[in-house]
């Protein structure tokens, strides 16, 4: 009698799918306004664990899957942050300024990778980031605004630029 095989990432998606999506989008409506969006999420889970391309072991499936889905939530209330953010924003700039749908999904698209990339360094790193960057602060009022020496404020600003361009080039 041969030995089964293992099963195949895409077969334990299945069965996690077929035993708990709909505890899962359950879970999600519990935490959401708007069922329709609560399904997208489940289904959003499901895709992630199948871009893993790994064999889960799921002693606790539900607490897996219930961590990835708040992520993905995580993510999600984190996007529409942004957007609304670039919307008021858009809104109080002058007719001359407005720009087709398709540049405006590529510029929130690119707000929220530059947020998912500024989310891996520390609060004080941001900051002198942000402020230089943003504000176009200058180091030494950098320093004064945040109580740091001026080399302090460098190492930041270097450390910033620095995962920044590893992010870029991984």
């Amino acid at each position: 009698m041969p030995a089964s095989s293992p099963p195949s990432p895409q077969d334990t998606v299945g069965t996690l799918y077929r035993d708990h999506s709909d505890w899962l989008h359950q879970w999600l409506r519990k935490r959401m306004a708007c069922s329709e969006t609560a399904a997208d999420l489940a289904h959003d889970t499901f895709v992630r664990l199948l871009s893993t391309r790994r064999v889960f072991d799921l002693r606790q499936p539900r607490a897996y899957l219930s961590s990835v889905a708040r992520s993905i939530l995580i993510d999600s209330y984190r996007r529409r942050s942004i957007e609304r953010a670039y919307l008021e924003t858009l809104a109080t700039q002058p007719e001359a300024l407005e720009v087709s749908p398709e540049t405006r999904l590529l510029i929130l698209e690119t707000l929220v990778e530059i947020d998912a990339m500024l989310d891996g360094l520390g609060a004080r790193t941001r900051s002198v980031f942000l402020l230089s960057q943003l504000e176009g602060l200058s180091y030494v009022e950098i320093a004064r605004r945040l109580s740091l020496s001026v080399t302090t404020v460098k190492k930041h600003a270097t450390r910033a630029l620095t995962h920044i361009l590893l992010h870029l080039e991984g």
